[in-house]
């Protein structure tokens, strides 16, 4: 079975070569918007082959009509949300959210620019979500160039270890009764992609020092999904049974 890393791997060196930082305004956009894009692919695949049947987004008739990226009904209006998992009995059980920064500001020549607004996009989509299904289990993957590691100078941190502390509070949330803005699992994911090569280093909020892996990361997930729902799913051996 192709793996997580595999599907990732192929679906970002479909893409383009990725602009240069001084590159036109809609060039970057389109760029991080496909890469957003064959990044939810790679991981709803995934996540069929683990046993959530009907996880979007997917191709053109891989579930027989329009795989598109659901809209989901939450508590503050309705929201796309790039990876889902809902069935009719208990609606939206899993999701999660995909945003990458791609490109250094012009001007400060480092990747701290789109922080805050890329943090309070994915807080509000947690919000939205909990509201309404505060048993659904949310995750964040939050891509950021490889260069964002070692853009800090003697005055300031790297964006990298910025994102982590800035980031800290939004993770873990282990109750279906707490914070709605927390996500249960929140990851930063170092990318260093082209058509030649992609390299991934995913890293848990708040722990900038131990690298994880995207393999590793749906396990928690599934695992959460599962204890959340002991009635209708299990948890074995990497995928997701229903009882």
């Amino acid at each position: 079975m192709v793996n997580i890393n595999e599907l990732i791997e192929a679906g970002l060196k479909t893409l383009p070569a990725k602009p240069l930082d001084n590159s036109a305004p809609p060039q970057k956009k389109r760029y991080s918007e496909q890469v957003s894009q064959v990044i939810a692919l790679a991981i709803a695949e995934e996540l069929r082959a683990r046993g959530l049947d009907g996880a979007r987004p997917a191709g053109e008739g891989v579930l027989g009509g329009s795989g598109a990226e659901r809209r989901m009904a939450g508590g503050l209006g309705s929201k796309k949300v790039d990876v889902t998992w809902a069935t009719e009995e208990s609606g939206l059980l899993m999701a999660i959210s995909v945003k990458t920064i791609n490109f250094k500001d012009g001007k400060t020549k480092n990747y701290q620019k789109n922080l805050t607004n890329r943090r309070s996009d994915m807080l509000m989509e947690a919000v939205t979500l909990h509201r309404r299904f505060p048993y659904s289990v949310l995750a964040a993957f939050f891509f950021l160039d490889s260069g964002a590691e070692k853009d800090g100078t003697n005055k300031r941190r790297s964006t990298f270890l910025n994102a982590h502390a800035r980031l800290r509070l939004f993770t873990d949330r282990s109750d279906p009764a707490g914070r709605e803005e927390q996500f249960e699992r929140f990851y930063l994911i170092l990318l260093d992609a082209s058509p030649d090569k992609v390299s991934a280093r995913p890293f848990k909020v708040g722990d900038p020092e131990n690298e994880v892996t995207l393999s590793s990361m749906l396990d928690e997930i599934l695992e959460l999904v599962a204890e959340r729902n002991p009635d209708f799913y299990e948890y074995d051996n990497g995928k997701l049974k229903k009882l």
